[in-house]
């Protein structure tokens, strides 16, 4: 059996890579934000299992909060530009609406970095970043040589045992039907529960989890393509009715896009629905527990 990697060697991994998108942020790449987001979002998922002192662990953690809403906010605007190229490369749209809405996204990511700088300065981030890696630094006298003591080990196992039961919740309350808010639940349940079980999986290197990984990673990527055709949607609505002057044109052109993306979106949730029992089945195995997936499916 593999040795498990020490808390300190936990946290550097995901300070790391954080730390090393800082540079692209202040610069506004879209990979650096959305890879120092997703950074923050694995940090957040360890450090309440760390054992810090409570004021240390809420402080950091109110600060880990901060830095994933204000990137998010920038990364679902990145999310569009690419679904909006590939709208152009299908050839079947009124390039002057797909202008529009392309010009009013790239608007609208603008003011969102100029109000990332402003509430989030690089200057922070940096901040937290060192906060981060002081606590590091004072794990590595406490797990030297000791891996992972069985306390925290157990910490994780509660830690997924507990975002198992939210992802099925999630779950049962969504049901077949296609209401968007629900569907988006089941997704940060989703992220939340995926994140637990990486943990996990480098404190028991032992159990098989890379391809319970793997599922939980594809039908993440369903949910997040179908959330971004939901955003999408949203903004176009939005071009739709600030078009100044009318211009009936672009308006149906704007709705020939509303009426694709529908209908991409309820393909996407077709494809959750049936992959939504082997979620419940795979959650069950993870925590060691049969799910009555019978049962939940008469109740969805």
């Amino acid at each position: 059996m593999t040795a498990s990697p020490p808390r300190y060697e936990l946290l550097q991994r995901r300070l790391a890579l954080f730390t090393r998108m800082l540079h692209g942020i202040e610069h506004g790449r879209a990979r650096a934000v959305h890879r120092a987001r997703v950074a923050s979002r694995r940090l957040r998922e360890l450090l309440p299992v760390l054992q810090l002192e409570r004021d240390v662990a809420r402080r950091t953690g109110r600060r880990l909060r901060r830095a994933t809403r204000h990137l998010g906010a920038v990364r679902e605007l990145d999310a569009l530009l690419p679904l909006i190229a590939a709208l152009r490369a299908a050839g079947r749209f009124d390039e002057a609406a797909l202008s529009r809405l392309a010009d009013a996204i790239a608007q609208e990511r603008a003011d969102a970095l100029t109000r990332v700088s402003a509430k989030l300065p690089a200057a922070d981030l940096r901040r937290l970043a060192a906060r981060l890696e002081k606590i590091a630094k004072r794990l590595i006298g406490d797990d030297r040589g000791r891996g992972a003591p069985r306390v925290w080990r157990w910490a994780i196992e509660a830690r997924v045992r507990h975002r198992a039961e939210a992802l099925k919740e999630a779950i049962d309350d969504a049901g077949q039907v296609y209401l968007a808010p629900r569907v988006h639940a089941v997704r940060i349940a989703l992220k939340k529960f995926r994140y637990a079980v990486e943990l996990k999986g480098e404190v028991s290197p032992d159990e098989p989890l890379r391809r319970h990984l793997a599922s939980l990673k594809r039908t993440q990527g369903v949910l997040g393509r179908l959330h971004d055709r939901q955003v999408l949607m949203d903004r176009v609505r939005q071009v739709q009715a600030s078009l100044t002057p009318p211009n009936l044109t672009v308006w149906r052109g704007l709705d020939e896009v509303l009426t694709a993306l529908d209908k991409e979106c309820r393909l996407l949730h077709a494809r959750y629905v049936r992959a939504a029992v082997s979620l419940l089945v795979l959650s069950g195995q993870v925590v060691g527990r049969r799910p009555d997936v019978a049962a939940r499916l008469r109740a969805m």
